[in-house]
């Protein structure tokens, strides 16, 4: 060997083989004609050759046709110059594949500075690019795990953490130092002890876990919600060595799913609840209609038969009769129809002051018999001896016991009996009316004071009414200070009504106001007198124009009437009028116009009323601040109409020039 290359010293000669033959490069010794004399072990490797069919051979078997000149300049250049060649070409492989390869080319000179060789040291570039990216490779998956912002960690079998990323730091709270090399069971909540076990036995037959919700605890000790994927690390060999965990703060999305699906839920609700109102609202519509449709049948039906003149004198009276008794009816529906508003507004007010509550229950009695008699349905009082009275409004008190004895004579079998029983129970007055009709089903019965509540509210339901009474009724008890309550013991058992109010603590034994009876008179001979009293009525209503000049008329006094504003202003300076009484909702210009007009530019003070259908207080204190002295809601009674002109006719200035 070492004659091949000459040196001297044979034991140079040894130790320069060993270390050619234990490097990892391709070293190939050729001499200065291109003769192999050197070849090591990576140099088989690389090429294929072994060592015994490659020495004493021309390097150029190695060479592809197609580079043999580019290798013989190489060559050649070497042997004039010391200088060292590099070169990227390629070589045959002894398989006949080829080989990338990045080439060295040195000379070798002997003691004589003769060129006695050139050495050539071969490294496989597809080997070195595939080191080379496996390190690019590793050291950009380094960087996505550092820079991950999901938690990356690894475990081996046992769940020992062998690899813990910063977002791990960030989202378990330990470090990497305080991690590695512990159990992962640190993480796990105490109520989630099966859970570890179950995963590693996953991983230990392949299976790999995507996306499964669960809970972590963090090293504060604060429990966090995450999603975990989980998958097996194989060897080269294909055997599974660990596992990798992918981890992911759920919390807030969880809160966010939490909040989605509670207001998902306050939707469902609230638009079952508008579906709810709208039904109600339909069948209130269509049960007020009817309300409003039956009385109105009998009176429209019965005047044209008055008016066709075809009636006899008997029929006539009766005719009168059932149009004054239905036009009470439909008045009464629109009283609770206001009052339901006042409620609902918060406008309901009630005038209080000593009431004896027994005389308010006979009222009430009175007025409901003739209803209770043509059922002939017996009503029984029970009333305690010497109860104290009580602080209340005695005609909203009439209004509530009409109410409820209404409803027990309404829901009451023909033959059957309404009792009402009245007493004292500790500090208050207690109201209980009792009857034996078709009783409250328990479903219903929490529901039974509700605003247009019906036990039955489709077409074919016996009974009529608009289910605002026992609403108004728990309004009004409650304005009192009181409370009121409903019991029954299922269908056909009957129902009792209690009412509890307070006794009064202002009673120093005063005598008490007569309950004033509510039914109302038909004769209007008997009213006061208005003789002589010059009345303009303004209305754009004909009809209510000349039935409010027959009712003035007939008490003796002179009236004239105008459809508009402009008509009662012409009427005004012409005929200089004591009182006026007046609709609000004119054409044009309105009844608040028309009185601020009196009032300013005629400079008069003359009495007026405010006759309308405009019934909230908010119009009663409009009409009052804008210069009326009375506001009355229609519709109104004759005789009350009269009593309340005859108390303003002492307002009235006599001295014409005055008024104008």
């Amino acid at each position: 060997m070492s004659e091949k290359i000459g040196l001297n010293s044979d034991a140079v000669a040894v130790h320069f083989a060993v270390l050619l033959r234990s490097v990892d490069a391709a070293v190939i010794g050729v001499t200065p004609e291109g003769i192999v004399n050197i070849w090591n072990r990576a140099a088989e490797d690389l090429f294929g050759y072994a060592d015994h069919e490659i020495v004493g051979k021309p390097l150029s078997i190695l060479t592809p046709a197609e580079h043999a000149a580019s290798e013989n300049e190489i060559l050649q250049k070497l042997r004039l110059t010391d200088a060292e060649h590099q070169v990227e070409t390629q070589r045959v492989h002894k398989g006949g594949r080829t080989v990338d390869v990045y080439l060295t080319y040195s000379v070798v000179r002997n003691d004589q500075d003769r060129v006695c060789g050139i050495l050539v040291i071969a490294d496989n570039v597809a080997e070195n690019r595939r080191i080379e990216k496996a390190e690019r490779d590793q050291l950009f998956l380094s960087a996505i795990i550092s820079s991950a912002e999901d938690a990356i960690v690894s475990k081996d079998l046992n769940g020992i953490v062998t690899s813990w990323n910063k977002a791990a730091e960030d989202l378990f709270g330990y470090t990497s130092e305080e991690m590695v090399g512990q159990t992962i069971s640190l993480l796990i909540p105490l109520d989630h002890p099966d859970e570890e076990p179950q995963i590693l036995a996953r991983i230990r037959r392949g299976e790999r876990i995507a996306h499964y919700e669960t809970q972590r605890v963090r090293k504060d000790g604060r429990v966090i919600d995450v999603s975990l994927t989980v998958s097996p690390i194989r060897d080269a060999t294909g055997r599974i060595i660990g596992a990798s965990k992918i981890a992911r703060d759920i919390t807030e999305q969880k809160r966010a799913a939490t909040r989605e699906k509670e207001a998902l839920h306050q939707a469902q609700q609230a638009r079952k609840q508008a579906e709810e109102a709208n039904r109600t609202k339909d069948e209130f519509l269509a049960t007020i209609s009817h309300e409003l449709r039956t009385p109105m049948t009998a009176i429209v039906g019965w005047s044209r038969l008055l008016l066709s003149g075809q009636l006899r004198a008997d029929l006539q009276q009766r005719a009168l009769e059932t149009i004054d008794r239905n036009a009470r009816s439909q008045a009464q529906l629109i009283e609770d129809l206001l009052d339901v508003s006042r409620i609902v507004s918060g406008k309901l007010r009630v005038d209080l002051k000593p009431v004896d509550l027994g005389s308010v229950v006979l009222a009430a009695v009175e007025a409901i018999r003739p209803s209770a008699e043509a059922k002939r349905i017996r009503i029984q009082t029970l009333f305690e001896a010497g109860l104290a009275p009580i602080l209340g409004d005695a005609e909203r008190l009439q209004q509530v016991v009409w109410n409820l004895l209404s409803n027990a004579v309404r829901f009451t079998n023909p033959l059957g009996s309404v009792q009402i029983e009245l007493g004292r129970v500790d500090s208050r007055v207690e109201l209980r009316v009792r009857d034996n009709g078709i009783g409250i089903k328990e479903e219903f019965l929490p529901h039974i004071f509700d605003r247009f509540s019906q036990a039955d509210s489709s077409i074919r339901r016996s009974q009529g009414g608009l289910g605002m009474g026992l609403a108004i009724v728990k309004s009004l008890v409650e304005l009192h200070g009181g409370v009121v309550s409903a019991y029954s013991a299922g269908e056909n058992q009957g129902a009792l009504f209690t009412i509890r109010l307070p006794v009064s603590v202002v009673w120093h034994g005063r005598s008490l106001p007569p309950i004033q009876d509510n039914v109302v008179k038909t004769a209007l001979f008997d009213c006061p007198e208005l003789v002589g009293v010059k009345i303009l009525v303004v209305d754009d209503e004909k009809d209510t124009c000349d039935m409010l000049r027959f009712i003035f008329n007939s008490v003796g006094a002179v009236v004239e009437t105008a459809s508009s504003a402009e008509g009662a202003l012409a009427a005004f300076d012409r005929w200089h009028p004591d009182i006026i009484v007046s609709d609000i909702g004119l054409p044009h210009v309105d009844g608040y116009e028309l009185i601020r007009i009196l009032r300013t530019q005629r400079r008069s003070a003359v009495p007026a009323v405010a006759l309308t259908a405009m019934a909230r207080i908010e119009d009663r204190i409009k009409a009052l601040n804008s210069g009326y002295q009375m506001h009355v809601a229609k519709p109104i009674e004759p005789k009350e109409l009269i009593s309340i002109v005859a108390g303003m006719a002492a307002l009235v200035d006599r001295n014409p020039e005055s008024r104008t």
